[in-house]
């Protein structure tokens, strides 16, 4: 068998790591490297390149903590990416190789942060039964609420209240790419005041990252005449449009904002799009939800998919060994 090789990512790696990317089939713009490296000052990048013939075969987005590596903290989601054409026993071979090169390495553990597999562009679950081999730990399971555009339900009448609330008062939407009312003027003040939190990326941060991806990240507003009353960050991804910010102001019952925006991107902007992601409305690291804002994304017709988290320990790549009978 063909030898593979994994070595740590430089600088001297991005054009193949790019180009790899464009043909796997769990790829996403966050993977790219002007993505990942927007935060590179509060990571120790750990990140993985797998090669076999000196021809790259995988990739993992990563960073190290302490004995630890992580699929990449800084990251929605992540796990091994793979090429399109990639089958399960050469996907053994590339894992098998990852946790062996970290192991001699002085890694004891690897946390894998999985993608969710509405992201993916086709099956793509070797790895989770991989983990099963290695007797990985689940450590997390999050809930994301999530609409499949070919099987559409019925939005719920109390949201469709909400939006003609929303055209009595005469809101309008705008889309673009002006982060800075959305995030000074709504944004950052309920966060602050709500749970005493930031954003996880800054004006300066998410107005750089729009530059550099202006196809994958755009924002919505809602205006009651002049004056930003709400507003949504959608990062979009080959099949999925994700929600990354929610937020209205005081009077979002009363004119309806958010009910207005969402059957808005659902119904006609993104109609298109094969899924619709709220995401998590987790919290205590996966242990609890917030019920009614799951409730008002359910209301939209979004149903559960999970997010997993696992910790395998890098010596059980000798139980990859004997898969194959």
């Amino acid at each position: 068998m063909s030898n593979y090789t994994v070595r740590k990512y430089s600088e001297n790696d991005k054009s193949s790591w790019e180009s790899f990317l464009g043909t796997a089939k769990n790829g996403s713009f966050l993977f790219h490297r002007d993505f990942m490296e927007y935060h590179a000052d509060r990571f120790q990048d750990y990140s993985l390149v797998v090669l076999k013939n000196n021809k790259v075969v995988g990739l993992l987005p990563a960073n190290r903590l302490d004995q630890s590596v992580h699929s990449h903290t800084g990251l929605s989601y992540g796990g091994l990416i793979l090429n399109n054409k990639t089958k399960l026993n050469e996907v053994t071979e590339i894992f098998k190789s990852i946790l062996q090169f970290l192991n001699k390495e002085g890694i004891e553990i690897l946390s894998l942060k999985l993608l969710p597999r509405i992201y993916a562009t086709m099956p793509s679950d070797e790895m989770d039964y991989l983990l099963f081999i290695t007797e990985a730990n689940l450590t997390r399971t999050d809930v994301l609420s999530v609409i499949d555009n070919q099987n559409p339900l019925k939005i719920a009448a109390n949201r469709v209240e909400g939006v003609k609330k929303a055209q009595k008062n005469e809101l309008t939407i705008l889309e673009g790419i002006d982060f800075v009312p959305f995030w000074e003027e709504i944004l950052l003040p309920n966060l602050h005041f709500r749970h005493g939190s930031k954003p996880v990326h800054t004006i300066e941060e998410i107005t750089r990252l729009n530059k550099s991806f202006p196809e994958n990240i755009r924002q919505f507003n809602v205006f009651n005449g002049n004056k930003i009353v709400g507003g949504a960050t959608i990062f979009e991804t080959e099949t999925v449009a994700h929600v990354q910010y929610i937020s209205a102001d005081k009077d979002k019952q009363q004119l309806g904002t958010l009910d207005f925006l969402f059957e808005f991107l659902i119904k006609q902007r993104y109609k298109e799009k094969r899924y619709f992601d709220f995401g998590t409305s987790n919290e205590n690291q996966g242990r609890n939800i917030n019920e009614g804002l799951l409730y008002w994304k359910e209301c939209f017709g979004a149903r559960s998919i999970i997010q997993q988290f696992y910790e395998v320990k890098t010596a059980n790549y000798k139980k990859l060994d004997s898969i194959f009978i």
